[in-house]
């Protein structure tokens, strides 16, 4: 299964968000902590690179990520010019406190009401855009959920005097080249479930966390991970969790159910702190899909 999703409004959206751009200073582009590099819209990095913007790039949700994989995106990120990364959770609005701070440091020019900074939050969906303005603003001004897309039009807000922030609807790209990254972005709801079949994607998440975190999956559903697979693994929960099919072939595990169970406990944190890739471990899979897309 290929995974694309790029819902109408989207071509509108970033429209919007060109011109919008040109009228602030800084991107504040939000990235899921988990897989930074997947959840970073390439759009997001050329309209900026465009304008000759800086960007604070946030890592958010990166209490539900792996500390140790945080720390090696945000050295690969502050490596890069014009990019200052910090990982932090949107949701504790101590933490979002900073994010004023650290965009002034990037715009150091725009200090007083005559040049206000103008700050301009990116991202795709569902990685928490909505949830930092209101943090930032210390009241609910935009519309939060747990699906994609719930943002549908920008929203400029001034936060004092010196400082405004526009917030914009999440923006995904047309084409996702890997494979793997649009089931790691399906894995962690940035994407409708009405483009994924939850199963593959509970199956891919259960192979990756068999590589990478298989004391976490063994722990979490009391099973014997040795030699599985990602379709043994989710037969496995199944059997553990009662999850199974009735009907013509009855007795069978149910792989849906299964899947929405693993899905739902790595999107919650309740398996753990676990991070989708790394800088090194990306590029290994980039690398194991160009080989068997050419095969």
């Amino acid at each position: 299964m290929t995974i694309q999703w790029f819902p109408g409004h989207m071509t509108a959206a970033r429209k919007e968000a060109a011109k919008a751009l040109a009228l602030n200073d800084v991107v504040i582009e939000v990235c899921d902590a988990r897989l930074p590099e997947a959840s970073s819209n390439p759009m997001i990095r050329e309209l900026r690179l465009h304008r000759q913007r800086p960007c604070l790039k946030l890592l958010n949700k990166a209490d539900l990520a792996d500390p140790a994989a945080t720390q090696a995106w945000l050295d690969f990120y502050n490596r890069q010019p014009n990019v200052k990364a910090v990982a932090l959770s949107c949701r504790k609005q101590g933490e979002a406190a900073r994010v004023p701070v650290l965009c002034k440091a990037l715009a150091p020019h725009r200090n007083d009401t005559f040049k206000p900074l103008r700050m301009l939050i990116m991202g795709i969906p569902n990685v928490g855009k909505s949830t930092l303005m209101n943090a930032l603003l210390k009241r609910r001004v935009a519309a939060v959920g747990d699906e994609p897309a719930v943002t549908l039009q920008q929203q400029r807000i001034d936060i004092s005097p010196t400082m405004s922030v526009t917030d914009t609807p999440g923006l995904m790209w047309p084409k996702i080249e890997h494979d793997s990254d649009g089931y790691m972005l399906a894995a962690s709801h940035a994407i409708g479930r009405n483009a994924v079949i939850d199963s593959e994607v509970g199956i891919f998440l259960a192979g990756l966390l068999l590589q990478r975190y298989p004391a976490l999956l063994a722990a979490r559903y009391g099973i014997a991970v040795d030699g599985m697979d990602g379709v043994a693994a989710v037969e496995a929960i199944a059997r553990k969790r009662g999850c199974i099919s009735k009907g013509r072939h009855g007795g069978e595990p149910d792989l849906e159910k299964a899947a929405m169970i693993l899905l739902t406990d790595y999107r919650s944190g309740k398996l753990g702190r676990i991070s989708l890739e790394t800088p090194e471990n990306r590029a290994a899979m980039l690398a194991a899909g160009n080989t068997s897309s050419s095969e």
